[in-house]
């Protein structure tokens, strides 16, 4: 969300910002919405001033003892019409206010023009992706094959885009989530909280996934409740309507939560194994900041999320999104993708993203420093790591010619295994 007086006072400016990213702001209607509005306003402040005139010589005229009961009628009549004009400006400015909670964030300057996901620029690199002296299995053939993964139950149990996990293939996943958390914790200083995996529609409007993204998300039927597609959205709405301590951020909160999305529009993309699933479980990584160094605290939380990779010994890239991939509600975001053999390439396990004041303006979080006045914080998050896609890239990369699995050193405390072997 934008501040109002900011929109309407840069509205080309705005829409030519935007038009980099693919969106094609209605410059005109919010223009027509505005000059209707003050029009409204400005007749309103018009007639209650004539109605103070005319109030004040009906007092006379009652007085002197003249007739005033037209004038009165007229005067009345003035005051409905003022009444209607202020309503008829309020529901103007509340569409306007629904028009405006449709528009995307504004990129940041140094993120790269481009039309989409082929015009992402790389940044580093780590790691090596590993050679293979065998042909290599992707993880779809690796898990059944170990016992450790099952399709066919999952989707009787419910569909397609599910999984079941057994044994080590469970004990895995649990593995990661722990050790994620406790590096964040232990390691870069975040606060572990566990949040709801519902959330109600001022959340997700909050973050800004309402109204624009409803086709994506489960919603409980009967209820004001949604499945949560990820925790940014409890977790960026702790402190939704309230006002922080300035002198205490950043705030660092980091959550695991299992994740509901319903994919619309990705039919025939990944459809094998668990790439992209309708659940999976994810540590998030969420700060809230002080606006002046918020950039500084994005390269710091895609740093950390980088961590749990090279701790894992995984190859990877980071990449900067392009103004035709980045998100919506996002002013800036750095992809990293994890290198996984079983697809010859790269793919996104972490998205770490900056939302400036965007989400915070929407949810109406702010922060101050004794009797300064209050401003927006900005607010970030990124995924630290997706279980799922870490719990494939340790199975694709760590794969031996006998179909066992080694355990990254950094897990085996967790684990309790050094080799996954099939039963």
């Amino acid at each position: 969300m934008y501040d109002l007086s900011f929109f309407r006072q840069n509205l080309d400016s705005i829409a030519l910002r935007l038009r980099d990213r693919g969106f094609a702001l209605d410059v005109e209607s919010f223009r027509q919405l505005d000059a209707e509005r003050r029009a409204a306003l400005t007749e309103s402040e018009q007639l209650k001033a004539q109605r103070k005139t005319e109030s004040q010589e009906i007092g006379k005229l009652i007085k002197s003892g003249q007739d005033a009961s037209q004038r009165q009628q007229k005067v009345r009549e003035m005051g409905d019409r003022a009444t209607a004009l202020e309503e008829r400006a309020k529901e103007l400015d509340e569409k306007y206010r629904q028009l405006l909670a449709g528009v995307p964030n504004m990129p940041h300057p140094s993120v790269p023009t481009g039309k989409s996901a082929d015009d992402n620029v790389e940044v580093r690199r780590w790691g090596t992706p590993p050679h293979f002296a065998f042909a290599p299995k992707a993880h779809w053939d690796l898990g059944p094959e170990l016992g450790i993964l099952d399709f066919e139950r999952a989707a009787k149990i419910t569909g397609a885009r599910f999984a079941v996990y057994w044994g080590l293939g469970a004990k895995l996943e649990r593995a990661l989530i722990n050790f994620m958390l406790d590096v964040h914790t232990q390691h870069h200083g975040y606060t572990e909280v566990l949040p709801p995996f519902m959330a109600n529609t001022a959340s997700f409007y909050g973050t800004g996934q309402l109204p624009k993204f409803a086709e994506d998300l489960f919603k409980l039927e009967n209820t004001d409740y949604y499945l949560i597609p990820t925790a940014e959205v409890p977790v960026t709405n702790l402190y939704r309507d309230e006002t922080l301590d300035l002198d205490k951020l950043p705030i660092k909160l980091c959550a695991y939560t299992p994740c509901f999305r319903s994919e619309a529009g990705s039919y025939g993309r990944d459809v094998r194994g668990i790439i992209r699933q309708h659940q999976f479980q994810k540590v998030e990584l969420v700060k809230f900041s002080p606006p002046e160094t918020s950039y500084i605290e994005l390269e710091a939380l895609t740093a950390d999320a980088e961590d749990i990779l090279q701790r894992l010994g995984l190859a990877y890239r980071t990449v900067v999104l392009s103004t035709g991939d980045i998100g919506a509600s996002a002013a800036k975001t750095y992809d990293i993708e994890v290198w996984l053999p079983g697809l010859n390439g790269y793919k996104e396990i972490s998205s770490c993203s900056n939302f400036e004041a965007y989400q915070a303006r929407r949810a109406s979080i702010r922060a101050k420093s004794g009797s300064a006045k209050a401003e927006f914080v900005h607010t970030l998050n990124g995924s630290g790591l997706a279980v799922g896609r870490t719990w494939l890239a340790i199975l694709e990369n760590y794969q031996q010619a006998d179909g066992s699995v080694v355990v990254p050193e950094a897990l085996r405390p967790y684990l309790g295994v050094e080799v996954i072997r099939g039963a």
